[in-house]
């Protein structure tokens, strides 16, 4: 395979390493490395977030089991813990109620703690 003198001088400017890459994929290389500018003339935004607070989400499931994970963007979740804690309670009437609902109590507390800690982790904060 023969190269003109230009693109000789193209290859030679060229980091060797990217060259072998970037010929063997499968689909160009712009497709896996899409360039940094937004589209269309659009501004790019960097939103900063706040970490989620594990002891606020524990002390408020303390005091309504569910809560912290409803605090913590898990709302499907929160609703599910406050739905088996308000069974637990009714169940109390039918002593299996009295092993229920400790559990179901602890059991949001520990959700909700490790709900925040996950969300902070998925953020990149360390928690």
């Amino acid at each position: 395979m023969s190269t003109t003198p230009g693109e000789e001088a193209a290859q030679s400017q060229a980091s060797p390493y990217a060259q072998p890459y970037a010929q063997n994929l499968p689909i160009p290389a712009q497709q896996y490395y899409p360039p940094m500018q937004p589209a269309n003339g659009q501004s790019m935004a960097y939103h900063q977030v706040q970490p989620h607070s594990a002891g606020l989400a524990v002390v408020a499931s303390f005091f309504i089991p569910g809560l912290g994970s409803m605090l913590n963007e898990k709302v499907g979740k929160g609703i599910g813990i406050l739905a088996a804690y308000v069974v637990a309670v009714i169940l109390i009437f039918f002593l299996i109620g009295f092993l229920a609902t400790p559990a179901v109590w602890i059991w949001g507390m520990v959700a909700a703690n490790n709900d925040a800690h996950k969300w902070n982790r998925a953020h990149g904060i360390l928690s």
